[in-house]
């Protein structure tokens, strides 16, 4: 590695880092330049096991040690930058105390076409429009965890790969294939693919989620919409079934991402996969 004082550093390696709290901003500019923020040793371990490529890294005198030990076990680049300042000086780049010592600007993986994302898959997971960062973390965590393939999300869906995603996913972004796209190619690769879309939600014609799980058939695309409204018209009409989560006590729905585990975990007890 090429230990670089980060206020002597160029310019546009230290950029970026600038105003990582910005997600507004973030959301524009990262997937433009073509990275992402891995935020913590932990998150970067995780993406270099991915094969993930670091731009370079930023860091405090006190993580040195451990975060060199990572990178020669990885055997990253002997030129890589690792930019060091003091927290103060971190603090004030990225806009947030970076009590998690260490962050790596890292270069985007090339994401496949739904049709190659779908080729070996059985089970997926459609995000239609979810905005929240937090939600899209969580739920890419309830994917990896209840062994579903595959994640493709919506051109209007929070970026996978925004750090607050990357951190409450714990890193599972980084493992479970996915891909963005519009929703006529999503269900297209869906409909050439056999797979049986299944929509959460709240309409008079939804089945039980209990009933349809135990007869669901080898692939099934569960598609999940936005906060608020839930999925649009365009998707519950091109869904093969739409289902609820059967609830007590006057409850009538779930947070996004504990619908998705809910029914994940259902097609995972009820269903056998050869």
């Amino acid at each position: 590695m090429l230990l670089v004082d980060a206020p002597e550093a160029d310019p546009q390696l230290v950029a970026d880092y600038r105003d990582l709290t910005d997600s507004a901003l973030r959301r524009l500019q990262e997937p433009r330049r073509g990275l992402y923020i891995a935020e913590s040793l932990t998150i970067l371990g995780r993406a270099l096991d991915a094969g993930h490529q670091p731009r370079s890294v930023l860091t405090s005198d006190k993580w040195l040690p451990q975060l060199t030990a990572l990178l020669q076990q990885h055997g990253a680049p002997e030129d890589l930058p690792v930019l060091r300042a003091s927290d103060e000086w971190l603090e004030s780049l990225t806009g947030f105390h970076v009590h998690r010592g260490t962050l790596a600007s890292m270069n985007r993986p090339a994401t496949p076409t739904p049709d190659e994302l779908l080729a070996t898959a059985q089970r997926i997971v459609i995000l239609e429009d979810i905005v929240d960062h937090t939600n899209v973390g969580a739920l890419f965590r309830s994917v990896a965890a209840m062994g579903a393939d595959a994640v493709i999300v919506s051109e209007r869906c929070a970026d996978p790969l925004y750090r607050r995603s990357v951190r409450v996913s714990m890193g599972t972004v980084l493992q479970v294939p996915w891909t963005r796209a519009d929703w006529g190619d999503i269900i297209g690769a869906c409909r050439d693919g056999g797979f049986d879309v299944v929509g959460l939600g709240l309409g008079e014609d939804a089945v039980d989620f209990d009933e349809y799980a135990p007869k669901a058939p080898k692939k099934v695309a569960l598609v999940l919409g936005s906060e608020g409204p839930g999925l649009s018209p365009e998707a519950l009409a091109d869904c093969d079934v739409v289902a609820r989560i059967p609830m007590s006590h006057g409850v009538d729905s779930l947070n996004v991402a504990a619908a998705g585990a809910v029914a994940l975990h259902a097609l995972r007890r009820t269903t056998t996969r050869p």
